[in-house]
């Protein structure tokens, strides 16, 4: 695969790496982004919609395995690490939230073309789009912000990470021990009861009527499904 007209998004703190990706890149007649910071980078992945992200692990506000970590909530575009860590449990880590190829500074341009060219090929783009709306609900999955209207809704981690499940399953149902298993993992899917308090405090939020909910809706001893046509 060629790499002119490539969207590159490069994160990296340090002004002269980004300078040589830029030169690197742009000889190669790809369009480089270029951003120093964690939150900037999902910001800019979300609006810009990069071909593929070069990211470095040691930025000065998130962590690069976070970045990773909530690229991947809503998107499967490559992501290859450009780390100056060559210990293994900083590749397992950041291979294991998400990333697609990690390579350790110092590295050849040609390279980093081939390792492009190669997770660009392995890609399968998602169909998720960063913003999900139902209804008056919206989740901005790179911001991880949910509004109802305009009004800001305040959600705790987990149940955040539950409200973007079902939304990005939206109609579908999700079986009480699919929840329970990716949300909080084996050791709790036969607990019910904790997805019942969590999925009762989302209503309380969300739904005008917690009573009568419109949004989650129950499928009597099966699961739970986000209405996806209100």
């Amino acid at each position: 695969m060629s790499s002119a007209g490539l969207r590159v998004l490069v994160v990296d703190d340090e002004r002269a790496i980004r300078r040589y990706l830029r030169a690197a890149l742009n000889a190669q007649g790809s369009l480089v982004l270029e951003t120093s910071n964690g939150e900037e980078a999902l910001r800019m992945a979300a609006l810009e919609r990069p071909d593929v992200v070069l990211l470095d692990l040691g930025l000065p506000d998130l962590e690069g395995v976070e970045v990773i970590r909530r690229l991947r909530e809503w998107t499967e575009i490559p992501i290859i690490v450009l780390s100056v860590r060559e210990q293994e449990n900083d590749k397992i880590a950041a291979l294991d939230a998400g990333a697609d190829d990690y390579l350790t500074k110092p590295f050849g341009t040609g390279e980093l073309m081939a390792r492009i060219r190669v997770a660009l090929r392995h890609s399968v783009h998602s169909k998720n789009e960063p913003i999900i709306k139902v209804g008056q609900l919206t989740i901005d999955l790179a911001r991880r912000r949910v509004t109802m209207g305009d009004a800001e809704i305040s959600l705790t981690p987990t149940e955040y990470d539950l409200l973007r499940l079902l939304a990005q399953n939206a109609g579908k149902v999700l079986t009480h021990r699919q929840l329970l298993q990716k949300i909080w993992g084996h050791a709790a899917e036969d607990d019910l009861h904790l997805l019942r308090v969590n999925i009762s405090n989302l209503r309380r939020k969300i739904e005008a009527d917690p009573s009568r909910p419109r949004y989650i809706l129950t499928e009597a001893g099966v699961g739970y499904r986000l209405q996806s046509d209100i």
